[in-house]
């Protein structure tokens, strides 16, 4: 097993197409392009296809509610047919609040939309005709004057990987999925996560080693860890404390079964207060070291290998430094790095 680097890029930073050139140049395996509010997830890719050749790519992550299933379908094998055969269907539930507030789309049954979703990709992009009877959709619509079509553009295999958190989305993604989309996640504390995802992947006949299982982290290369843990825990409390209701937050509810359920919930307290500093300065910088690989080159390389022994195939980087440049160099470090852990752990395989 060896570990693999995937870069995030944002198409609101100015130089995200460079940097997503550079990146593979440099030897990253896969670039991801996030999806919330801003921009689409799938433009962007298609525009990094037509500049790259060899370098994955991938939504991380593509909203489910936002596009019928078949409308992902489409996009999906369109980047597919775009990057001759490059692309991965990253998708995820995202949550009420901007299910509701943005797309106005109800937020309902996630799990099974997710799982009904994955269903019928797999039908359109096998070449089948599309006959779906489920309990969120039904295909073609009854009682209506649809027909079940057959995709024109011919069958091709998309890898879908899912974003999950909880315990019934993780289950669902080690039973049917080609990925796990992970965040919030320690290596001490895997079996959280790998503990569902592997018993429903083997439940299905298949083992955890099948899956990707990509966790994202941001890298920042520093003599001063403290205070950089310090920034990054501090950027927790908004994740804390607005990315979900008082009474469901998903975030908060991974970290609570990591044992940080008194942290989170005091931070989230805080923050529907009104007091977003206390909040920021509440997040245990634990959390915030925890959760990235901060420090110099020795620390992160002993990070790296506590992600990969742990089981985690692929990290998914933020970009490193203020610069094209110094994003570039920083990949450059860390690509080094990971192929130390590889190399070292490739020998000790063997022996």
């Amino acid at each position: 097993m060896t570990l693999s680097i995937g870069l995030s890029v944002n198409p609101q930073d100015p130089q995200w197409l460079d940097l997503a050139r550079e990146a593979e140049r440099v030897g990253v395996d896969s670039i991801w392009v996030p999806e919330f509010w801003a921009y689409d997830a799938f433009t962007p890719l298609a525009a990094i296809a037509a500049r790259t050749q060899r370098v994955r790519l991938a939504t991380g992550i593509a909203q489910l509610g936002a596009r019928t299933p078949a409308m992902l379908a489409m996009s999906a094998m369109s980047l597919q047919n775009i990057s001759d055969g490059r692309f991965i269907l990253g998708i995820g539930t995202s949550g009420p609040q901007v299910m509701e507030g943005w797309h106005g789309v109800g937020f309902s049954r996630p799990v099974r939309r997710t799982r009904e979703t994955i269903d019928i990709i797999r039908i359109i992009t096998a070449g089948e005709r599309l006959t779906y009877s489920g309990e969120v959709y039904q295909l073609p619509l009854p009682g209506g004057a649809g027909a079940a079509i057959r995709s024109r553009a011919g069958a091709c295999f998309v890898p879908i990987y899912v974003a999950a958190l909880g315990p019934a989305n993780l289950a669902l993604t080690g039973e049917l999925a080609d990925g796990w989309i992970g965040n919030s996640f320690f290596p001490g504390s895997s079996e959280v996560f790998f503990g569902p995802l592997g018993a429903a992947a083997r439940q299905a006949g298949r083992s955890l080693s099948d899956l990707d299982l990509v966790v994202a982290v941001s890298v920042e290369f520093t003599e001063d860890i403290e205070a950089a843990g310090r920034r990054h825990a501090a950027g927790y409390a908004f994740t804390f404390g607005a990315m979900g209701s008082r009474a469901d937050n998903f975030y908060n509810n991974a970290f609570a079964r990591q044992g940080f359920g008194d942290d989170v919930a005091e931070v989230q307290r805080l923050w529907a207060a009104g007091d977003r500093e206390a909040a920021a300065a509440r997040v245990p910088i634990e959390i915030g070291l925890g959760t990235n690989l901060i420090g110099p080159p020795d620390v992160v390389r002993d990070r790296l290998r506590a992600y990969r022994d742990c089981g985690v195939t692929t990290l998914r980087v933020n970009p490193i430094g203020s610069d094209l440049r110094e994003c570039v160099a920083g990949l450059e470090t860390l690509l080094d790095l990971v192929n130390d852990v590889n190399d070292v752990n490739d020998v000790n395989d063997v022996l």
